[in-house]
């Protein structure tokens, strides 16, 4: 026998099913009738069918085909089921007897009626032995519970087997078209007269149809309907036998008002979602396809309210909406596609709460829902003014059970048990303190002219008297008090303390400092960079120093929870670091505590301010100076590329002194080492590179004792300059007040080889050769521009100064010429006044003297 009905292409969507209705299957339990050849036979003799008999074989369904007295099996190729994963596996599958997937999969493939394939354009509609079930069981060894061979009937579509539709276009026919006759698997071989059935040859397996659900999540134009669905919708639309639905297009959906979509879109429109669902959904007396919607039929939806399907000869009409893709088929039910939503006027409230769980205000939405006032936002007739706050200003349901625990301390604290500076734990138990409890800090002072204490609670002022229910104290205070962010917002707000964080941020660790649970941050204010030393600040804040920098800051985090109290009252002299070094502590006898890194230079021994900063982690301090653990390693090289010295450090290099970059002493073998000169603590001062712009490089490379004096030149002696307890405490690496003066590498050769430092005007320190004069100050003298603990930086080269002739020795030849002349001198006077005593005239009166005259003499 020969059942089918063909509907023309250009006329399916507008033509109606009942024309096209079928006859029932011809029943499985009739007389079976001999033939000379069956399905079976065929298949046998064909090699492109060995797959698939083999799949046959192993379903149990050779003596299905055997008992059909006229039937039509579109077959699968080799190919076709190579190319089909599903069916591979299952091909290999070991250890199941009962291989319900398999068989209904095949059964999907079979008729129990012959047809006619289809006419050109025309589209029919076939109903398979595939009778769709619910979930069936996990593979079994045990044997079937029924005859294999027999399709079950019900099942999830009423009773009904699953349909099939076969088509014809442009000379080619196709199985498991949709209701355009699009798509589906081409038949590839000839029909073939089995005898007990037809034989069609397709080029890929059929696809069995799935829930509706998968039906949904698949189709092109029902996309958005399956974005918006929730966990509750699609568990009925995959466990809802007989489901007759009615889903909107997707241009459909932009009739709803924005708001209302929106509300849709933001997970919270459950209700909403099940609504729209119930008033699309119908389940009466079988599933409903378009065969039945001529020439009319009212259908009851799960909501209760009636469709109103009209056919006409143009089209189908849905309660006022176009049918626009009918018959999707689906293992419990049928999909139908329309044009508009099917919700009646005033269905879809648009309530408060929609706006504001659109608007950010979900957090608000929570709180009202749990404290039972949701008809608040939910009465559509009522007149309110809200005032809500959005989700950035608002914290969430486990933020406000945080907040609300803050306010619980554990204990009876009545006034004469708090003092100033206490820190009391509260029930709020903080996963940054590994399930410890938050503390808040107690402060307490006297009122002005008053014996009356003032008692606050982390700055929270209590509001008239405790009051005490029996085991219970209750302090009113003057705000809510919300427990401590994590530390680095705790830090943010102060100022001071900007540098460092800036710090934290450019190497990536504020993530690890946030999170990281029962931490101690120990923040330098601003003022440590410049006490560090612009060098050494520089070189940390680089791209070079992006390691030392981390390191740097792990070592200002304490690895456990040390509040002010821990700290005066603790024997520990000792608390390890997330760098991996400890910090020692040690207690001045004036009351202040230091702390001293595990690294850095002799003296490096920040003050601790203690701050009680608490955070969700632990708890903040500040401290004076910067840490530099034993794991930073500040050689002179690395602050000379901060300092810009590039020229420098590749003259030093060329000269064979890399010694002096890496902090070492001058190896033994080396002209340095050879004059006995060993050691380390040398301090270079180190031209920038634009202190060498007008110096011709080449000419100097080339000069190997040029450089060699050069670099001598600028590399001070400072060995033993230092004593541990001088050591300034602003961290410079050596005393540059007005005319401090060094030693350099080179002073044994000259009397002008030392350097001297000298305040100029403003302020400005600059360092020169000593004694050099006659340069005008352009070659023997720079200004130093920053320094750091292993360098300092100035802006100009120092030339090896080389006094001229007539000043080295000018000054002996004139005293000696001067001392010589003078004595020549001396003695030419002497000789001449002796000359004129003993040569001078004398005079005798005529006549002789007198005796009167000799009484007179």
């Amino acid at each position: 026998m020969r059942l089918s009905h063909f509907i023309p292409l250009s006329l399916l969507p507008f033509i109606p099913y009942s024309l096209a209705s079928l006859h029932s299957q011809l029943p499985l339990n009739r007389q079976q009738v001999a033939f000379s050849t069956t399905l079976v036979d065929k298949l046998s003799n064909d090699s492109d069918y060995t797959t698939l008999l083999r799949l046959l074989q192993r379903a149990r369904l050779i003596p299905t085909l055997n008992r059909l007295n006229s039937s039509t099996f579109f077959a699968p190729t080799n190919d076709a089921i190579k190319r089909h994963k599903t069916l591979s596996q299952l091909d290999s599958l070991v250890g199941d007897n009962v291989n319900e997937q398999l068989r209904q999969e095949l059964f999907y493939h079979l008729l129990n009626y012959t047809i006619t394939l289809p006419r050109e354009n025309n589209v029919l509609v076939t109903k398979t032995l595939h009778y769709p079930h619910g979930h069936s069981d996990a593979p079994s060894r045990d044997p079937p519970p029924y005859p294999p061979w027999l399709p079950i009937p019900n099942g999830s579509l009423g009773g009904e087997p699953q349909r099939l539709r076969v088509a014809t276009k442009d000379g080619k026919t196709f199985v498991g078209v949709d209701a355009f006759g699009k798509g589906g698997a081409h038949v590839i071989k000839d029909p073939v007269d089995a005898g007990n059935g037809l034989l069609v040859g397709v080029d890929s397996i059929l696809a069995v149809p799935s829930s509706l659900a998968n039906v949904i999540s698949e189709h092109p134009s029902t996309s958005y309907f399956h974005r918006i669905l929730t966990p509750a919708v699609i568990d009925r639309l995959n466990k809802t036998a007989e489901l007759t639905l009615f889903v909107p297009v997707d241009s459909a959906w932009n009739a709803l008002h924005p708001i209302e979509k929106l509300y849709l879109e933001s997970g919270f429109a459950s209700n909403d979602l099940i609504r729209i669902f119930e008033l699309h959904a119908v389940v009466q007396n079988g599933v409903k396809w378009s065969e039945s919607f001529d020439p009319g039929i009212n259908l009851t939806t799960l909501d209760g309210r009636q469709l109103t399907v009209v056919t006409t000869p143009d089209n189908v009409s849905v309660s006022g909406a176009q049918l626009i893709e009918p018959d999707i088929y689906a293992s419990n039910g049928v999909l139908h596609t329309v044009s508009s939503l099917l919700i009646p006027q005033g269905a879809l409230q648009l309530t408060p709460e929609k706006f504001l769980l659109t608007l950010n205000c979900t957090n608000f939405i929570s709180m009202i829902h749990s404290v039972n006032l949701a008809h608040l936002i939910n009465d559509t007739h009522a007149k309110y003014t809200i005032l809500a706050p959005q989700d950035d200003v608002m914290s969430g349901s486990e933020d406000l059970r945080r907040l609300l625990k803050y306010h619980f301390l554990p204990g009876r604290w009545t006034p004469k048990h708090l003092n100033d500076g206490l820190l009391v734990e509260t029930e709020l138990d903080e996963p940054g303190l590994r399930g410890k409890s938050q503390v808040l800090e107690v402060s307490v002072s006297q009122h002005h002219g008053s014996l009356a204490q003032a008692i606050s609670f982390s700055g929270a002022s209590i509001i008239g008297d405790p009051i005490e229910i029996n085991n219970t104290v209750v302090y009113f205070i003057s705000r809510p008090l919300f427990p401590p962010g994590n530390s680095l917002q705790v830090a943010l707000p102060t100022l001071n303390f900007s540098s460092f964080l800036a710090a934290i941020f450019s190497v990536g660790l504020a993530d690890t400092i946030k999170l990281s649970p029962r931490t101690t941050l120990l923040v330098p204010h601003n003022e440590a960079f410049k006490r560090l030393g612009l060098l050494v600040s520089a070189h940390l804040l680089s791209a070079s120093g992006a390691a030392d920098l981390e390191n740097v800051v792990l070592h200002h985090v304490i690895d456990g929870v040390v509040y002010t109290r821990d700290l005066q009252n603790s024997t520990a002299r000792t608390y390890p670091t997330l760098e991996g070094s400890d910090l020692h502590v040690e207690h001045t006898q004036d009351g202040s505590i230091t702390l001293t890194p595990s690294g850095g230079w002799a003296g490096l021994s920040p003050q601790f301010s203690p701050m009680n900063l608490l955070s969700e982690t632990g708890v903040v301090h500040e401290l004076s100076d910067i840490f530099i653990p034993r794991s930073v390693h500040l050689t002179v090289g690395k602050l000379a590329k901060a300092a810009k010295g590039t020229t420098m450090m590749n003259l030093i290099t060329k000269a064979g002194m890399e010694w002096v970059l890496n902090g070492t002493a001058p190896p033994v073998d080396s002209p340095w080492g050879q004059d006995g000169i060993s050691g380390t603590g040398w301090t270079l001062l180190c031209p920038s590179d634009d202190a060498f712009k007008k110096i011709n490089l080449t000419r100097l490379y080339s000069d190997k004792a040029g450089m060699q004096l050069i670099v001598g030149q600028h590399l001070l002696d400072t060995r033993n300059s230092l004593d541990i307890s001088e050591t300034p405490n602003n961290n410079q690496p050596i005393r540059l007040h007005d005319s401090d003066a060094y030693e350099t590498l080179v002073s044994p050769g000259s009397n002008y080889r030392d350097v001297v430092f000298r305040e100029a005007e403003g302020g400005q320190l600059v360092v020169g050769i000593k004694n050099a004069r006659g340069t005008g100050g352009k070659k023997d003298w720079a200004k130093v521009t920053g320094w750091g603990r292993a360098t300092t930086g100035d802006d100009r080269l120092l030339v090896p100064y080389e006094p001229p002739l007539w000043m080295e020795y000018g000054a002996p030849v004139v005293i000696v010429v001067f001392g010589v002349a003078a004595i020549g001198l001396f003695f030419l006077g002497v000789r001449k006044i002796w000359r004129m005593d003993r040569s001078e005239a004398t005079y005798e009166p005529i006549g002789g003297f007198s005796r009167e005259d000799d009484d007179e003499s």
